[in-house]
């Protein structure tokens, strides 16, 4: 996985005037959890570009007065109003310790249902995997080409290897459904509907997820 290293400086003080301070001064207060104790220290705003505006997934290497610290994003607060980041946690990695983090997921190929003129619906453009530093995946890689009109994929039914996901087995990760068009002189209409986002609970993978 790429790893984005981000300069920053310990806080000798954390207190709310402090904290305002460095905001001010267009630094960001974050804190590393997952050590011996809570370390915190702030950055450069512009140092989180790299980090928070991408969809692909990093590692962080936190270089502090010389000492590097290997970690990942666990938190963000952004401000309501003017989106500038206010806070970042971080979590320390260890190489046998396993860690959870969001990692994007990438659709292939392209399904027998949107090509018989149904939708396809993406509930999740993230999965929260759990797994050793070493194990975590850049991307998970799914293959959309066997689903069919009312078929969905389920977190279950995607293959892993060398780490879990931290979410149910029966969470939808991608579906097709029916246009609400019809599909004419066999070119593909898409309809206008909002993309859903909720995944499904108390349905049966194995029943309804594509088997050809």
């Amino acid at each position: 996985m790429k790893s984005i290293t981000i300069q920053g400086t310990k806080r000798e003080s954390v207190g709310k005037k402090s904290t305002k301070a460095l905001r001010d001064a267009e630094l960001v207060p974050c804190v590393v959890y997952g050590g011996e104790a809570p370390l915190n220290f702030s950055a450069e705003e512009k140092a989180f570009k790299g980090l928070v505006y991408t969809p692909e997934a990093h590692t962080v290497s936190i270089e502090l007065n010389g000492e590097t610290i290997p970690a990942v994003l666990q938190d963000i607060q952004f401000h309501p109003i003017t989106d500038k980041i206010l806070h970042v946690d971080f979590y320390q990695l260890s190489d046998d310790k396993p860690v959870v983090m969001e990692v994007p997921v990438r659709l292939t190929g392209r399904s027998k249902g949107v090509v018989a003129g149904g939708v396809l619906r993406q509930s999740f453009r993230k999965l929260k995997v759990k797994a050793i530093p070493a194990n975590l995946p850049d991307e998970i890689v799914v293959d959309v080409t066997s689903l069919k009109i009312g078929n969905k994929l389920y977190v279950g039914g995607i293959k892993t290897e060398g780490f879990s996901f931290v979410h149910p087995d029966n969470a939808v990760v991608v579906a097709v459904k029916m246009s609400r068009n019809a599909m004419k002189g066999g070119a593909v209409v898409e309809d206008d509907e909002d993309e859903e986002v909720a995944t499904e609970e108390g349905a049966a993978p194995a029943e309804e997820t594509a088997a050809e």
